[in-house]
């Protein structure tokens, strides 16, 4: 029970009651935004006599969590966060929501500002950040990964299970395609794997609309994504797919957020988020999609069909081109359906060159993305890399649906190669007079059997596989470098869990923060390890639990909520030592920095390839710069050219030209190194230590001020 807010503290002298204020800081990622932003709102309040307790929620969960003695007490809740926090405990208090950003560059106008925030109320929209530009395109993006990164365990357990059925179960069949006898264990298989594929849909669909909504918006969300993927609602034969999904989940989240603002009596508002809201807003979608939106669906895709049914005597280049771009367009959704559903009709008729097409594009998809994930790596995360190779698993058992993922968070890249590869897959089958017996497609039809023509049937595909590749990392890597021109807006990541972009950071935010910020934030979604962080300590009331994650820790210890400190003195956990600390950096450009460090790092005998290292550091850099402003640039690299973490520390007295967004030189350079095979989350750890401690200046000037080695590490043992 959370005592009512009262109106702001006003007065003077001691009769002044001392304000208290909570916090709630997150970012996607849960690394070092989230403890930067805790770290300058705890540092504002202090410098202002306020009592401030932040609740910090990063990638192993909430730590320094408020209770409810510290909710009742509170003048005031600041939520700095760009991901969903939930805000019912915080009801009858003034809640002020911003981006993570927010908390970081200005954390004391967010201190005056939540004195006169309003009252946040049971269903009610939080009060945000009225110089939050962007906002809305970036809820949009934060929606659509939550949904992906739900969604992908889906495909991937899905579509393996079919795969492995089909490879190990099934047999050609001219009347079914690759059937599985029913009798089989592997039918069983095969249908958990189906079950998964059913699920994947209205999961996706389901969490966009949890994003933006809350729980109020998850059922709408799941059953209108199931309505859209299931045609036979509307009297379709393809059903709206993963397309389908993503409008339905826009559509229920904003229609809950517009069902929460209207005004309803007292005694209705406990009930609204778990039985009027729901109810309202399934029916509500459930109907517009079967009677609104699902009609035109079907006719158009009836018509398509006839369409395609006149061209069969036309070229077969342009044929195959047309069904390759159909096949590649949604990935087993209503355009592929079509294509699919033509090509199966005619098999009965004796004519197998239709199928034959579909069956070369059907593959390129998964095959195509999979492929990609390996020949540009840098592009992608670890768990996008993981979906890669599943994909390529997928693809080579003509399971289209293995792509979706990769479609869904880059939709503007992916599909258009997608549709370029499926297309030069097709035609070059067409023109090969290629055949297909079967209604399935990819390799494993015609290792079985069912295609004539093997040898063009593989090569279709494979050019369709690599052109698709090729077109994918081109695109991506141009958006990449457009964004980067644009505005300080890291790279695409899945994350889940994966989600990179920074809610509320526009070209302008070029302050010393706001670089740190931003490039803290490209440092963790260019990383591929998982996101599995634990929290810094040391500071009052903001990390309350914090661990430092030693492979000698206390448990109990842990367990009990107390600091641990680094043992014997070593400084980040004995990966940074007197031998990987120099005082004085000769280079002064950054690729000569970069190597000076690399040697550096050599001198502890864990660089098994210096060029190596050097050259991991440099393609990291291309994806944007490690300067994070303030003098400060931390280069890393995951590679398995070093056999153990290693870190390493150089001062420049002039500085090195970082490309920092602040324009400043760096002049305090670390550089974290860790291998590829066993890195685990600990360059994740020691990048959030830093982060949140080299955003205090005193700490920075004692670097800075520190004259030799021993000094420099005394400094550095502060960070825990």
């Amino acid at each position: 029970m959370t005592s009512p807010a009262g109106p702001p503290p006003t007065g003077g002298g001691s009769e002044q009651k001392r304000l208290k204020l909570l916090a709630v800081t997150a970012c996607p990622t849960g690394i070092a935004h989230t403890y930067m932003a805790a770290e300058k709102l705890a540092q504002a309040a202090a410098s202002r006599g306020i009592d401030m307790k932040v609740e910090t929620q990063g990638s192993i969960g909430a730590e320094n969590v408020l209770d409810d003695n510290d909710v009742s007490s509170a003048d005031g809740v600041i939520i700095a966060a760009d991901k969903d926090v939930d805000l019912s405990r915080f009801v009858g208090k003034r809640v002020l929501t911003v981006g993570v950003a927010e908390g970081i560059h200005h954390p004391e106008q967010l201190i005056e500002r939540v004195r006169s925030a309003p009252v946040h109320t049971a269903g009610a929209t939080p009060a945000a950040s009225a110089s939050g530009g962007g906002k809305e395109r970036s809820v949009a993006y934060k929606a659509l990964m939550n949904g992906v990164s739900y969604m992908i365990p889906f495909v991937v357990v899905g579509g393996l299970l079919i795969a492995i059925s089909l490879s190990l179960g099934g047999h050609t069949d001219p009347s079914g395609g690759l059937v599985i006898p029913k009798d089989s264990f592997w039918t069983d298989v095969n249908n958990i794997g189906l079950i998964g594929f059913k699920l994947m849909v209205p999961i996706l669909s389901g969490y966009i609309a949890y994003a933006i909504g809350d729980r109020p918006a998850l059922v709408p969300g799941m059953i209108g994504g199931w309505i859209a993927n299931m045609g036979d609602l509307y009297d379709s034969k393809a059903g709206a797919g993963f397309i389908g999904a993503i409008v339905t989940g826009f559509l229920a989240g904003y229609l809950v957020l517009w069902i929460k603002k209207v005004k309803v009596p007292k005694f209705v508002q406990p009930i609204m988020p778990i039985i009027v809201i729901p109810i309202v807003a399934t029916t509500t979608l459930g109907l517009f999609f079967i009677y609104v939106i699902g009609k035109p669906i079907s006719w158009v895709f009836e018509h398509l069909t006839d369409w395609l049914s006149g061209m069969t005597g036309t070229s077969a280049i342009l044929l195959g081109a047309i069904l390759g771009l159909m096949i590649a367009f949604d990935m087993g959704g209503p355009v592929n359906k079509t294509a699919f559903l033509f090509g199966t009709g005619l098999i009965a008729t004796g004519n197998q060159t239709v199928m034959g097409m579909c069956a070369a594009a059907i593959p390129v998809m998964p095959l195509g993305q999979g492929l990609a994930t390996l020949i540009r790596k840098r592009l992608y995360t670890e768990q996008e890399r993981e979906t890669g190779l599943a994909a390529l698993f997928m693809g080579c058992f003509g399971i289209s649906e293995g792509a979706i993922p990769f479609a869904a968070a880059r939709p503007a890249q992916v599909i258009p190669a997608n549709m370029l590869g499926g297309a030069v897959a097709g035609a070059i089958a067409g023109v090969a007079g290629v055949e297909d017996a079967v209604p399935h497609g990819g390799p494993i039809v015609a290792v079985l059997g069912a295609v004539s023509g093997v040898p063009m049937f593989f090569v279709a595909v494979l050019i369709g596989t690599a052109v698709t590749a090729l077109t994918t990392v081109t695109l991506v890597d141009v958006s990449e470098r457009g964004r980067k021109g644009a505005a300080p807006v890291p790279g695409l990541g899945v994350v889940g869990p994966l989600e990179p972009a920074l809610v509320g950071v526009g070209a302008g935010a070029a302050a010393g923060g706001a670089a740190g910020a931003v490039v803290a934030q490209r440092i963790v979604a260019s990383s591929s390890a998982p996101a599995a962080e634990a929290a810094p300590t040391g500071t009052p009331n903001v990390g309350g639990t914090g661990a430092d994650k030693k492979a000698n820790a206390d448990a109990d210890t842990k367990a009990a909520g107390t600091p641990v400190a680094e043992a014997d003195g070593e400084v980040l956990s004995g990966y940074l030592t007197e031998r990987t600390v120099k005082v004085a950096l000769d280079a002064r450009d950054k690729e000569a920095a970069i190597r000076e460090m690399a040697e550096l790092l050599a001198r502890t005998g864990k660089v098994a390839d210096l060029d190596e290292l050097v050259a991991t550091a440099l393609r990291r850099e291309e994806q944007g710069t490690t300067g994070l402003g303030e003098e400060i640039a931390i280069p890393h690299a995951k590679t398995d050219a070093v056999t153990a973490p290693v870190v390493g520390f150089a001062r420049s007295a002039e500085g090195v030209e970082w490309g920092s967004l602040d324009g400043t030189k760096a002049r305090l350079v670390f550089m974290i190194s860790v291998p590829e095979a066993a890195a685990g989350d600990e360059h994740l750890r020691i990048l959030a230590l830093l982060s949140r401690k080299l955003m205090d200046p005193g700490f920075r000037e004692r670097l800075m001020a520190a004259p030799d080695e021993g000094a420099v590490l005394d400094v550095l043992s502060e960070v825990r």
